[in-house]
């Protein structure tokens, strides 16, 4: 048998419960919301090599010309690239 509880409380509704800070004038009120944001550095060498890969033909051949080596393998690597076997 089960025996009745007189001293229970009643639970409150959900939307009684919350209030929403018009119904609340003490409540801080956030006019505006900032987004959070993310800071990203790139390392000296990645912009070199990102600077290497997005330079065209004509600064490659003026690099070489002024003795840089990595320009002049990049240049003969095309070449010998280019070369089609006889065949």
């Amino acid at each position: 048998m089960s025996t009745p509880i007189s001293n229970a409380k009643q639970a409150q509704p959900a939307e009684s419960a919350t209030q929403t800070p018009a119904a609340n004038p003490k409540a801080p009120v956030s006019k505006t919301q900032q987004t959070p944001t993310d800071t990203v550095t790139i390392s000296t060498s990645a912009k070199a090599i990102l600077q290497e890969v997005l330079e065209n033909h004509a600064q490659t051949v003026q690099e070489a010309n002024g003795g840089d080596s990595q320009a002049r393998r990049l240049l003969a690597k095309e070449a010998a690239a280019s070369i089609k076997p006889n065949g």
